[in-house]
């Protein structure tokens, strides 16, 4: 490890000396995040926001800031006795159509359960501090945020004057599919259960592992599809070569800045081609999930890539990338590292970042790192998005605090507070889904029967959680079912939580 950290330091300080360059990538600020689900509702049918007195420090004595954190409650189908069901809200704002539908509401209402979900801290309206500044974010953390969780368990057991037996059970889907498993490890005094879905539990650096699932995932639709990918991506690097080529590559890829000026600017290059890559990566994340994200799939993607009347491979490469534009309503693609940078140091509550963007950076600079990367050139990205890239965002974001020594360490840190992929708990089912590149992070099998793993062959990410439908693949209703029979075996049992 010392070793690896003395190379990327003289990397760091070789790119810096030399040329003063920045990086910014988009790709990696959103991690998995749980989407609303596809069907809409009208607001006046879902539940109001409701706020909750919550501690600022929980592990500071001396400080007794109070704030208000956002909550929703659902108790249609709660009955005395029954269980308490619990939403943990993650690296975005939390949505209250998720208190009306998804898979647990479905539970709920044959368990007879009351039903919460709880706005992570920092995320959508829970804001506990003036704005995002470093000493405002130095509160924000997947600990707090478990703390938050527990003060909250506690003060609803108190007003709702609950039996002590109440068997709470967690729920979350990406970030809070982790937390979900570690509240039930950290604090199993107040939690009963959880259901662990799509959560990382290995925090970690460089997740290279991430554009290896993605390509598998690809190649579920053909081999062709990969390869060309591939040679699109090697096509677009002989284009960089000349500045006739440079031209196309504008027109092509609908660049909102001229890519000659950044031709010799190796960082705003490795955001042009991580940008490229993140059109793939968050379609196959989100395939078929019944989220939003979903309108576009693996099969329309690919079936560009193979499509040769579109072209060749770099020209089926910018139609996926028109596609993905369109999507997002937007014009052209922005790749320039100086433009987006200014947003993210914007720490105002204002600020276009302030939606998940500068706090889930903050979060993988400070905790988790979690950074998908390609540093090969066999790789089916290329090799122009290396850890490095990433590491230089978390400093030339929140200073050169946050280097690379500090970012190995507080991955070090978190898997030994955490356990990695080695958890001490019980009553904690993990499900994944083999499209999801974030199975890679994740517990997809397991010896011991008290840590049950369902992994479901064809699914993307957090699929089990949405919404069911009668067209859904077998293996992902049985998926569901397995969970239903996770849910009555913990209800049902009558022996005491081990503490």
């Amino acid at each position: 490890m010392a070793i690896k950290i003395c190379v990327l330091f003289i990397f760091l300080a070789l790119l810096e000396n030399a040329y003063g360059w920045r990086v910014f990538s988009k790709g990696h600020r959103s991690g998995g995040n749980l989407i609303a689900p596809f069907k809409n509702v009208p607001r006046e049918q879902l539940p109001p926001d409701q706020w909750f007195d919550q501690k600022l420090d929980h592990f500071s004595p001396n400080n007794n800031g109070l704030w208000k954190q956002r909550y929703f409650t659902n108790d249609t189908f709660y009955k005395k006795g029954g269980p308490v069901f619990l939403m943990i809200g993650g690296e975005g704002e939390a949505e209250p159509i998720w208190m009306v539908q998804g898979a647990w509401i479905h539970y709920a209402r044959e368990m007879n359960a009351l039903c919460f979900q709880l706005e992570h801290r920092f995320y959508g309206k829970s804001r506990p501090t003036k704005d995002l500044s470093i000493e405002s974010l130095k509160y924000l953390s997947s600990e707090q945020a478990l703390a938050d969780l527990a003060g909250f368990i506690e003060a609803k057991n108190a007003e709702y004057k609950f039996d002590k037996d109440v068997k709470w059970i967690a729920f979350g889907g990406s970030y809070p599919g982790s937390l979900a498993a570690w509240l039930r490890e950290k604090y199993p005094n107040l939690v009963y259960g959880s259901v662990s879905t799509s959560g990382p539990l290995l925090a970690k650096a460089d997740f290279f592992e991430y554009y290896d699932v993605v390509k598998s995932s690809l190649s579920t639709y053909s081999e062709a599809c990969v390869t060309a990918v591939q040679k699109s991506i090697e096509q677009v690097e002989i284009l960089l070569r000349h500045m006739i080529g440079q031209r196309s590559l504008n027109t092509k890829f609908k660049l909102c800045d001229s890519i000659e000026e950044s031709a010799d600017n190796i960082m705003d290059i490795s955001n042009f081609f991580e940008s490229l890559a993140s059109n793939f990566a968050g379609v196959v994340q989100y395939n078929k999930d019944n989220s939003p994200h979903a309108k576009i799939t693996i099969d329309d993607i690919c079936g560009l890539m193979v499509n040769t009347s579109i072209g060749a491979q770099i020209d089926r490469l910018a139609a996926v990338n028109t596609l993905l534009l369109q999507q997002s309503n937007q014009t052209c693609l922005d790749y320039k590292y100086d433009k987006m940078i200014k947003l993210m140091q914007n720490t105002s509550w204002d600020s276009d970042e302030a939606n998940g963007g500068i706090q889930w950076t903050y979060q993988t600079c400070n905790e988790f790192g979690f950074y998908q990367t390609s540093d090969k050139k066999d790789r089916i990205f290329g090799d122009r998005f290396p850890l490095v890239f990433f590491v230089k965002q978390c400093t030339d974001i929140y200073g050169h605090d946050f280097d690379a020594d500090y970012l190995f360490n507080s991955i070090n840190k978190t898997n030994k507070f955490y356990l990695g992929l080695k958890p001490n708990t019980t009553n904690v089912i993990y499900v994944h889904g083999s499209i999801d590149p974030w199975h890679a992070l994740g517990l997809t099998e397991s010896d011991d029967s008290s840590k049950p793993t369902i992994y479901i062959e064809g699914t993307a990410h957090c699929a089990n959680m949405y919404e069911p439908k009668d067209t859904d693949i077998p293996q992902l209703k049985q998926a569901r079912d397995k969970i239903r029979e996770f849910l009555h075996t913990l209800i049902a049992d009558d022996s005491e939580s081990d503490i």
